[in-house]
């Protein structure tokens, strides 16, 4: 394949610090390079931050996973062909004695009611993040001020967020990628597992050239189409860390 001209052989991926800490983009972006002659400039984020990138036109591209968030940027008029790339899912984690007996809750909202009740710590990730803003339609649905004194938003990645929980065997919403990445390190649980309640969609979204013109669009393209490639979607089922499968390929025609 020939390669692109200078001038557009970076591509700017905004994505979340999941697909980062996990591994996975290490694991595939050298393939799409090898194949394509891009380099892709990895900027890991929150989702929050990485939209907010993606609306001033400092990205080509985001790979994200707030659904709400993702629907609206496309409403603006700034996000073009939105594809369901992968999935994951959100648990919440604790120490292993489970002191606010969360184990055996029925739902995501009534082991966050438990730990809010149990005066048990909670970490958040506090960065505006597509998790945070899962946990805290959480805690909305369940009607909990989330504002109780043992609760500390950290203003962290996940990773960091975790090392945090950790140290000071508190709960918090994790995406299952980064937890099994990092399990080694953690004397953690998985407390609540929710299941398809706590599903975790990650988008890829191009930005619409009549926002922004001269952004690398055939790039962002390129990177867009090969990850629904079967190449692509074979290799993130594939990907493992520690015997586990972290994504499962979602795309479909």
């Amino acid at each position: 394949m020939v390669s692109p001209v200078k001038a557009e052989e970076i591509i700017k991926l905004a994505t979340t610090t999941s697909t980062e800490n996990s591994g996975l983009l290490k694991n595939l972006l050298p393939t799409f390079e090898a194949e394509s002659g891009y380099k892709v400039q990895v900027i890991a984020t929150g989702t929050g931050k990485a939209l907010k990138l993606a609306r001033q036109g400092d990205v080509d591209v985001i790979m994200t996973h707030a659904p709400a968030a993702e629907a609206k940027f496309v409403e603006e008029g700034y996000g073009l062909n939105p594809r369901g790339i992968m999935a994951n899912d959100f648990v919440i984690l604790g120490p292993k004695n489970d002191p606010a007996k969360i184990r055996g809750s029925k739902t995501a909202e009534e082991a966050f009611a438990k730990i809010a009740k149990s005066g048990a710590t909670f970490i958040s990730r506090g960065d505006n993040s597509g998790t945070n803003m899962k946990e805290l339609i959480i805690w909305d649905k369940a009607n909990i001020d989330n504002n109780f004194p043992s609760y500390k938003a950290v203003g962290q990645g996940m990773g960091k967020t975790l090392l945090m929980a950790n140290e000071l065997q508190g709960y918090t919403l994790s995406d299952r990628g980064t937890f099994v990445a990092y399990k080694a390190k953690l004397d953690l649980a998985i407390d609540f597992d929710g299941g398809a309640a706590l599903a975790n969609p990650y988008q890829i979204m191009q930005i619409n050239p009549k926002k922004y013109p001269d952004l690398n669009h055939a790039g962002a393209k390129a990177l867009s189409d090969w990850l629904i490639s079967a190449e692509a979607q074979g290799m993130i089922n594939s990907y493992k860390v520690q015997g586990e499968q972290l994504f499962k390929a979602t795309y479909s025609e």
